[in-house]
């Protein structure tokens, strides 16, 4: 009877249990913000994935299977773990119209508060065509503490038409200061 009663429950009330993801919101502004970087935050990690709508020829075979197994490498491994990402990524998506949605750039950013703060995570961008103008997402946590992932994504119309994203820097903000950055190469 308990076992019941406790399979309706969680039937009835999943959002408790669940943490939604939440989706970031694109700025129409990006105003420039002091920098106060603070030890207590940092990035941990950076994992970025690049979706073009043609996938990557794969090495190493001859007619659709593996040349040699001595032509096996690390190489190989991991064109299989690109291969997994983009059929992860794709997955649901049926139509063709569905798929050209889910193309674009997607970064995931692993990070750190040593102590519990509201923080808002963005990412600011630059895309291809676009040049030197600058994009930014965001998401806000409330009272935060402890390992975070955070996922953003430049993907659909806004990577078809204005191209890939060629430079950008990840920030973690508190109270209107920046307190951690993270960005790529070609950031100035």
């Amino acid at each position: 009877m308990r076992f019941a009663v406790a399979a309706i429950a969680l039937l009835l009330f999943p959002s408790g249990f669940v943490r939604a993801v939440e989706e970031p919101k694109l700025l129409t502004r990006v105003t420039p913000l002091p920098v106060a970087l603070d030890p207590e935050f940092q990035f941990r990690k950076t994992k970025i994935f690049a979706m073009p709508e043609k996938p990557p020829k794969q090495k190493g075979t001859k007619g659709g299977q593996q040349a040699s197994t001595v032509s096996k490498s690390s190489s190989v491994l991991q064109e299989a773990s690109i291969t997994f990402e983009r059929q992860y990524r794709l997955f649901g998506a049926i139509t063709r119209l569905d798929q050209h949605q889910r193309f674009g750039d997607y970064f995931d950013f692993f990070w750190r508060a040593k102590r519990p703060a509201n923080l808002t995570v963005r990412l600011e961008y630059r895309q291809e065509k676009l040049h030197a103008h600058v994009q930014a997402q965001e998401i806000s946590y409330a009272n935060v503490h402890g390992n975070h992932k955070t996922e953003f994504k430049v993907i659909g119309d806004d990577y078809s038409d204005d191209g890939r994203v060629i430079a950008w820097r990840c920030l973690v903000i508190e109270s209107g200061r920046i307190v951690a950055e993270t960005h790529s190469f070609l950031w100035d």
